[in-house]
Order: C-alpha cells, then sequence, then structure tokens
C-alpha cells in the first residue's frame, strides 16, 4: 500500500468475505428445504431464508465496491482518503445495521416487521431484493451518500484519471438508481416497470462501469501495459455497456403489461449486452499478453482473466440464450431464468 489511509479497505474486504459465507449458508439452508421440504420449519421459513440469501449477496457486493474503492482511489488519484476516520465510522454503522436487519427477518413475522418499522407511513417493503424496512434504506442511503462524498472529495483534491471518472460514475449511478427502491406505485404495471431501475441497471448497469474500472486499475498494476491504452479500451467499454444496458431493461418489460414494442426493443439491445461482456474478455486476455509480464501477485492476474470470462458466459452468453422475446416466452417465471 502506498497510502496509509488505504488499509481502511481490508474492514471492507473481511466483511465481505464473512457476508458471503453467509449468504452462502442460506444458499444451502433453501436447497435443502427443495430437498426436505420442512428442514428446520417453522425456524426458518423458505420465504425467510431466500430473504436474508439474496439481501446478503446485495450487502457483501456493496462491502466489496466500497473497500475496492477505498483501495483504489488513493493509488488513482495520489493523496490520502479525504476523512479516513468517516471511512471507519460507515462501516460500523453498515455492518450494525445490516446484521440488525437481518436478525429482525428471522426474529418477526415479515408482517409485524412492516408495522414495526413505519412501514405503513412510506410503503418500500414486499418487493423482491428490496424487502429491507424503511430505516434501513435510509440508511443505506445516508451511508452511501456519506461514502460518496468522501471519495469524491479524495479525487477532487488529487489527481484525476479515467479509472477514478469511470469508478464513480458507477458508484454513483449506484445510489441514484436505489433511490427508486422508494417508489412503490400501487399500479402493478408501473411498480415492475421502476423495480427493474434498481435491478436491472444496477446488474447490467452501473456494476459493469465499477467491474471495468477496477479491471483497468488491476492490469495497469500486474501487466505493465501503458495506462493511455488501457484506458482506451475502458472508454470503449463503459460506452458499449451503456448503449446496451439502458435500453436493454426492455428485456424486463415483455410480460408484464408494458406496450408490445418493448418485445423488439428489448429484444435487440439485450442481445447486444453481451457485446461488452465479450470486449470486457478480449481486453482483459489482451492486455496480459501485451504486458508478457511475470508479475508475482498471480492471484490478481487470474481474477483479472477469470473475473471477465465468468462474467461473459454467467451474464453474456446464459443470458442471451433466453433474451429473445420468442424464447422468453417459454422460459420466463422457470428455473432457467
Amino acid at each position: 500500500m502506498q497510502y496509509k489511509s488505504q488499509a481502511v479497505a481490508k474492514l471492507y474486504f473481511i466483511a465481505a468475505i464473512a457476508l458471503f459465507a453467509g449468504q452462502v449458508l442460506f444458499g444451502l439452508i433453501m436447497g435443502l428445504q427443495y430437498v426436505v421440504g420442512d428442514f428446520l420449519f417453522p425456524a426458518i421459513p423458505f420465504n425467510v431464508a431466500r430473504m436474508v440469501h439474496t439481501n446478503l449477496l446485495i450487502v457483501w457486493l456493496l462491502f466489496g465496491f466500497m473497500g475496492g474503492a477505498y483501495y483504489l482511489i488513493p493509488e488513482e488519484s495520489e493523496t490520502e482518503l479525504y476523512n479516513p476516520k468517516l471511512t471507519v465510522a460507515l462501516f460500523w454503522i453498515f455492518l450494525v445495521a445490516g446484521a440488525l436487519t437481518v436478525v429482525g427477518y428471522l426474529a418477526v413475522p415479515y408482517a409485524t416487521l412492516a408495522k414495526l418499522t413505519g412501514n405503513d407511513l412510506l410503503e418500500t417493503m414486499g418487493r423482491e431484493f428490496l424487502e429491507q424496512p424503511l430505516p434501513t434504506k435510509l440508511g443505506i442511503v445516508v451511508v452511501a451518500l456519506a461514502f460518496l462524498f468522501n471519495i469524491t472529495m479524495t479525487v477532487l483534491k488529487g489527481k484525476k484519471t479515467s479509472i477514478s471518472t469511470v469508478l464513480l460514475l458507477g458508484l454513483w449511478g449506484l445510489a441514484v438508481f436505489f433511490l427508486f427502491s422508494f417508489y412503490n406505485p400501487s399500479n402493478p404495471v408501473k411498480d415492475k416497470f421502476y423495480w427493474w431501475w434498481v435491478v436491472h441497471l444496477w446488474v447490467e448497469g452501473v456494476w459493469e462501469l465499477i467491474l471495468g474500472s477496477l479491471l483497468a486499475f488491476v492490469l495497469i498494476k500486474v501487466t505493465g501495459v501503458d495506462r493511455e491504452v488501457i484506458e482506451k479500451w475502458l472508454y470503449v467499454i463503459v460506452t458499449l455497456t451503456l448503449v446496451t444496458g439502458i435500453i436493454g431493461t426492455g428485456h424486463h418489460y415483455y410480460w408484464i403489461g408494458t406496450p408490445s414494442y418493448w418485445q423488439w426493443i428489448g429484444s435487440i439491445f439485450s442481445s447486444l449486452e453481451v457485446v461488452p461482456f465479450f470486449a470486457m474478455v478480449v481486453f482483459c486476455f489482451t492486455m496480459v499478453w501485451k504486458g508478457r509480464r511475470d508479475h508475482p501477485n498471480k492471484a490478481a492476474l487470474l481474477w483479472s482473466l477469470g473475473c471477465s470470462v465468468l462474467a461473459f458466459f454467467g451474464a453474456g452468453v446464459w443470458g442471451f440464450l433466453h433474451t429473445l422475446h420468442g424464447v422468453n416466452y417459454y422460459t420466463h417465471g422457470t428455473q432457467v431464468t
């Protein structure tokens, strides 16, 4: 580490690993409940286990993104974090709030939890991935704003690079699109329409910007390829991601009551979403090949290659196989998705 304040990233990475282990544990519980229907019932019903499982997925990724930003930004900006103490305070606030939320899921019936946490004041609970009580959602917003303030001020006081700019764009997008979790219209079509603005535009929009910037940072370190070359690739990936990912949201609008033209818009642009994922694979392998450098950190090198390949097959190839509306008609709502 070049800067003392980068050390705070370790806290976030440890928490991310622990939360990931929790996600796997609840995934195994659900798997056993598929086979043994009354496993851990009524202590942990299937719907509660699934809620904890998916929420832990979101939270450990957020901890990872935050830790990655706290490590990357000081090196890219060539300065210490704007407020290192704030990073530690936010870590404990976020971790404790997340733990209390999980305890609430497990200890209190969900309907009771909704009443206790003021869901009648602003109805935001009950939707997949966004089950968090109102206080938790508000806490996420506060933590996100404080986090973004800290890293944005760090970038503003230091050196500006393309990598830090793309990372900031992805992280600010993450926060902005989460605000749609507070919009819960009574019309079920509108509800699903805007629900996807959180879920889809996170996964197939801003998360790719964050991934691209982290990959670029790692590749500069481990390959020795000129920064200018890597940044040009990053610009291409960002452009492809934004063009295909945003309009590609249409593949979620096929069967929710929206106009039929979304079937064609969604099919065309979501089919193109495989392009930025493929570009990311080409980008990583090309940079490693150009570098021809025997870097001692093999783990980082293999992560950059493996991450791009898995993203390409997981979100790119498998997604493409059933993204066309004619195919999706038969796969929608099944385990294939």
